[in-house]
């Protein structure tokens, strides 16, 4: 399985976000993925991709999302196909933290598609606008979006766990989102058949005339911080520091609340 092929770049990246491998008595073991049967092309693909028997079967039951939903599985039961899969990173048994980009050389649009195929969504939000995201408990995993997307569009994320549920939250809007699909949904890519019409649908939207662009975040230095404690007012500092007021309101209460250490003067 060499990762520096594309399509086998996918497919792992896929894997390792909605794929499991589970251990069996002795040597025995499976490796399943199963996902809405409107995509069960691209498990055909993995089937093709394959050089060891799998099967793949079919299955409607009712779930606490819809009454009844219809479900595709691929599964591969070789040890020698599971080993390989397991020595380039993906466990066995509980994952979703522990996942993290290849160690080898490897394809890293097609890579970073498959995972957001996976556990990723791409599309318009409720206002109309073109958006990627990820979401994910694995910080290597959030961690290399930001840094891929970054080279990509040049904007930064930085990435927190959501609070509610301790998993990450990776979101690209308007055109960085465009940008981003583009490089990662190219022509003649192996990808899910819905999220390669939505990352070329997303391509039409162009920004309203009097929509104003948002400039790139400036990063708070110790130096600012130091500032920004010392005036102890947000207006001030917002004048001294060339900031919106409202950036240094928020920054303030941050460092007050204990959210933000500063180191002492």
């Amino acid at each position: 399985m060499d990762l520096r092929i594309p399509e086998y770049a996918y497919m792992f990246g896929f894997l390792q976000a909605d794929g499991h491998l589970a251990r069996g008595q002795g040597q025995k073991g499976k490796l399943i993925a199963e996902i809405n049967a409107r995509d069960i092309h691209i498990l055909r693909e993995f089937q093709q991709l394959t050089p060891y028997y799998s099967s793949i079967t079919e299955r409607t039951r009712s779930t606490n999302v819809s009454e009844l939903h219809h479900s595709a599985t691929w599964t591969l039961c070789s040890l020698e196909a599971r080993t390989i899969i397991n020595e380039l990173g993906i466990p066995y048994g509980k994952k979703s933290l522990s996942v993290k980009p290849p160690r080898t050389d490897f394809a890293r649009p097609d890579y970073l598609r498959g995972i957001i195929d996976a556990d990723g969504s791409l599309g318009w939000t409720a206002q109309g606008f073109p958006f990627l995201s990820l979401t994910s408990a694995s910080t290597a995993l959030a961690a290399f979006l930001c840094h891929y997307g970054k080279k990509i569009t040049g904007t930064g994320r930085t990435i927190s766990r959501n609070a509610r549920d301790g998993v990450y939250n990776v979101c690209y809007y308007k055109e960085t989102a465009q940008q981003l699909a583009a490089h990662l949904y190219y022509d003649g890519c192996l990808a899910l058949a819905h999220k390669r019409a939505n990352a070329d649908a997303i391509q039409a939207w162009v920004r309203p005339a009097g929509m104003r662009v948002a400039p790139p975040r400036r990063p708070w230095t110790a130096q600012d911080d130091a500032v920004l404690v010392r005036l102890g007012d947000a207006a001030a500092a917002a004048t001294a520091l060339d900031r919106t007021e409202k950036s240094c309101v928020m920054r303030l209460w941050r460092i007050r609340s204990g959210r933000v250490a500063v180191a002492p003067h």
